[in-house]
């Protein structure tokens, strides 16, 4: 062990902090920098598991990939989100690698308290998460507040997109990061923004359109990619470009259908992005489930009937079965 430490001890020498642990991830040595940040001193935490920072509030995702490089001898690094000894939380920036000495294993673990940084600050995940989800909110209902049921309509599309997404992810095995599904049921609640400039008396006109009237209504498509790309261009800001940009695709597309009869472009099957073809079974299903000034309401098993029907016509057939399969 002494000529381990030996090998070992300069890095516990660095002005970040520092963790050694065994190959059973058993805490064998930290720094004084370590300390300093967790409240933990050497004599109390040498034989814990290196997971005694540990929180419900990092992602599994995270330890799942950091175990999955360490398992194949590889250096990981990212972000947790860990607790003192006095149980308040803070963020860590961490590298882990792996080092072998004397026929052993061990891993030497490199991290910086992200609210100390001098410059700029940090933004966990959860934290984005959530103002992505609110920012697109409060932009898609005050584009269409001329209706007072569009925020719940708008909501529910978001949700059950997420359901959805998920539920298609895991049954077809497709391997989206969760990244990729929260961004399409952010941007899901943009998909009729454009509906802001088409005049009430055909918006909300009872019983059929006319032929203009409803050339008008499917210009809501490029209207609502027009105010996007306004905001894009005003904005000019990481935290919403992939929310926008994918928002784009489901407000532009997703009353494109499967068999090509859709608008505004007549795509087809896999042309059709994939977050608008998930939206477009979505917004379907929840406008027929609902009372609109135009429509009644459909009983769920109705709408549920419709949409097989429709599987490898107007939708994707392989996101029918999904989402029968996540309903029923």
């Amino acid at each position: 062990m002494s000529n381990t430490y030996e090998q070992l001890s300069p890095y516990l020498k660095l002005a970040d902090a520092v963790i050694i642990t065994d190959e059973a991830h058993h805490i064998i040595a930290v720094n004084p920098a370590y300390e300093k940040i967790t409240g933990y001193v050497t004599e109390e935490i040498i034989g814990k598991r290196a997971s005694i920072l540990r929180t419900s509030y990092t992602p599994k995702e995270t330890h799942d990939q950091m175990k999955a490089a360490l398992k194949q001898g590889s250096p990981w690094s990212g972000v947790f989100t860990n607790r003192r000894r006095d149980s308040s939380v803070w963020h860590s920036s961490i590298t882990i690698t792996p080092l072998e000495s004397t026929g052993a294993v061990y891993y030497v673990g490199v991290f910086r308290e992200l609210e100390k940084l001098k410059s700029g600050f940090y933004l966990p995940e959860e934290r984005i998460s959530s103002i992505q989800s609110s920012m697109l909110k409060v932009l898609a209902i005050s584009c269409e507040i001329r209706d007072p049921g569009i925020e719940q309509h708008l909501v529910r599309v978001r949700d059950l997109t997420e359901r959805l997404t998920h539920f298609h992810n895991e049954r077809l095995q497709l391997g989206w990061p969760e990244e990729l599904v929260n961004r399409i049921a952010h941007s899901s609640i943009l998909h009729d923004i454009g509906k802001s400039g088409i005049p009430e008396g055909i918006l909300y006109k009872p019983g059929p359109l006319a032929y203009y009237e409803r050339n008008i209504v499917e210009m809501h498509t490029q209207i609502g990619v027009d105010i996007i790309d306004k905001i894009y261009a005003e904005l000019n800001d990481d935290l919403f470009n992939q929310e926008l940009e994918l928002g784009k695709n489901i407000i532009l597309y997703h009353h494109e259908k499967w068999d090509g009869t859709g608008y505004p472009h007549q795509l087809s099957g896999d042309g059709i992005p994939i977050e608008a073809r998930i939206v477009s079974v979505v917004d379907v299903f929840d406008a027929l489930t609902s009372t609109r000034p135009y429509k009644e309401k459909w009983s769920e098993e109705r709408a549920l009937a419709y949409l097989s029907e429709q599987r490898g016509q107007h939708f994707d057939p392989e996101l029918v079965d999904s989402f029968l399969a996540l309903i029923q």
